[in-house]
């Protein structure tokens, strides 16, 4: 499993975010805006400097940047543009509330939120949370979804900053022979399967410890716990646990899918497209292109650009990045 990170944005080396802003302002001063200006600009400084940007553009200007965009722009290029203007936490935090909201709660979100993070961005997700809508995220979950599934996400939601700490400790592999021995009885080795072990245990380690568990597993049924889960788990409950397998292998993959999914059938899921590409830009999209590629023999770039169009795919296009 590849730790290093792999971006395709990785910020401008002589920054200066009072000019970036000033360009910002002329960009959507006077007649028309300039679209490419802004995706010139937007697209290629971090996280990071995008805030230091929109604090110099309220000094400078008493303007708010997001509401300026928003008025300017549309569709889904001001999504994009949005979401990229959000602290990293603070966009996703909005995203689960959308997806909790209205009707009917979208389980697929929450799995691609909250079962592919690492448990320090989960705790900074569950602290903004909290402060953007006033209510603790595992409350507002648990109203929202049920059984197993439900059981599973509050544990990752809830073990969250207990987990952040243990993350940083080297791998352990006596207990992870004793994990994946309590999976194997859980599971396999017993009529009827016991969930609540298999949340505990895929909720709780880290990443690089579950990778030591899967490989002990292995050794132990002579099957991947993938073919286990599969075999014996149903349901919302099998997608958010074979999300944290997948991506304890390797997260850039199951992204790949995810995407590919978002543009394969009827209509383009373009909130997932946007939400992919903005989150995982500073992370591991540089990755993920790779993997596209080799699984589906086409690149992401051209498949983006066959699903969308204008401003909005030069955004998209321009974030992914050259090959």
């Amino acid at each position: 499993m590849s730790h290093h990170r792999e971006p395709t944005v990785v910020g401008m080396v002589n920054f200066n975010a009072a000019e970036d802003a000033a360009a910002l302002r002329a960009a959507m001063k006077g007649f028309g805006t300039d679209e490419q200006a802004i995706i010139d600009i937007l697209t290629t400084r971090s996280n990071a400097q995008r805030q230091a940007i929109s604090q110099a553009f309220t000094h400078e200007y008493g303007r708010d940047l997001i509401d300026d965009l928003k008025s300017e722009l549309g569709g889904h290029f001001e999504d994009v543009i949005v979401a990229l203007m959000m602290p990293p936490e603070e966009y996703l935090c909005k995203e689960l509330h959308h997806c909790m909201s209205g009707m009917g709660t979208d389980e697929e979100t929450l799995v691609e939120i909250l079962c592919t993070r690492t448990k320090r961005e989960i705790a900074d997700i569950v602290e903004a949370y909290e402060r953007l809508y006033d209510r603790p995220l595992a409350e507002h979950m648990c109203s929202e979804t049920s059984g197993d599934f439900r059981r599973l996400l509050t544990l990752i939601v809830t073990g969250a900053r207990q987990g952040a700490r243990d993350e940083e400790g080297a791998p352990d592999h006596a207990r992870a022979e004793e994990a994946a021995q309590a999976l194997y009885d859980a599971g396999e080795a017993k009529w009827g399967t016991d969930e609540e072990i298999f949340n505990k245990i895929l909720a709780h380690e880290s990443f690089a410890q579950l990778q030591l568990i899967f490989e002990a597993y292995k050794g132990i049924s002579g099957r991947t716990i993938e073919q286990a889960i599969k075999a014996e788990i149903g349901g919302e409950l099998k997608d958010a646990l074979s999300a944290i397998v997948e991506c304890v292998e390797s997260a850039p993959a199951w992204f790949a899918t995810r995407l590919r999914k978002a543009m394969q059938g009827m209509g383009t899921d373009d909130r997932t497209l946007v939400r992919i590409i903005v989150s995982r830009a500073e992370i591991d999209l540089q990755a993920i292109k790779r993997e596209y590629e080799r699984l589906y023999d086409k690149t992401l770039e051209s498949e983006v650009r066959g699903e969308t169009s204008g401003d909005y795919k030069r955004a998209l296009v321009a974030l992914i990045g050259p090959a």
